[in-house]
């Protein structure tokens, strides 16, 4: 076998293995002890909905194993935040102090030059491979080219930005644990 690792976003809640067994509609099998703790972990990123209750693909995951493979959408070191980053997710600081401040990766793309300063540096018509980048929406509405810093690299204060919905709600985005609690300052 080959090792993997991976990062994935999940909706979980603590579950006992008896209970998840109810849920699932299964007989606990002899051999495994109910009162196991664990999760009850339903994954967003992939696989058909297996539960008419849920979205997403569920499963059961022992405690143990899930504290070693899950953290909190909040207070996430800077790889996971990049690796939302990279799926689409907007994410910020929890430090910064401006209001709806966020990062979000610009996808790479192509275009053919036809005005400065690009046209003093290539001819007209020139193809460009635009690589994709991280940008940061500043608070006073701006966008501009982000990189990181040591502080940034090192920080354990990354959070998701929960995006606009379609009742605009939420009109550029807030920060959010995922937990639905009233503490979230997304979920009031």
């Amino acid at each position: 076998m080959q090792q993997y690792i991976g990062v994935k976003l999940i909706n979980a809640k603590p579950m006992s293995r008896a209970d998840y067994n109810a849920l699932r509609g299964w007989q606990l099998p002899s051999d495994e002890n109910g009162a196991d703790k664990g999760y009850l972990v339903e994954y967003q990123d992939g696989g058909k909905a297996n539960h008419p209750h849920f979205q997403g693909y569920i499963s059961w995951s022992p405690e143990d194993v899930f504290n070693r493979a899950y953290g909190r959408a909040t207070g996430m070191t800077f790889g996971f935040a990049l690796e939302a980053l990279k799926r689409g997710e907007r994410v910020c600081r929890s430090g910064w102090n401006g209001k709806d401040m966020f990062l979000f990766v610009v996808p790479g793309s192509t275009f053919k030059v036809n005005r400065p300063p690009l046209l003093g540096i290539y001819p007209e018509g020139t193809e460009i491979n635009y690589c994709s980048h991280i940008d940061m929406r500043t608070a006073d509405g701006k966008i501009v080219p982000w990189l990181a810093s040591q502080t940034d690299m090192l920080a354990d204060d990354w959070q998701l930005v929960i995006k606009a919905t379609d009742n605009n709600d939420f009109p550029l985005g807030k920060a959010c644990d995922l937990s639905g609690e009233s503490t979230c300052e997304a979920c009031q």
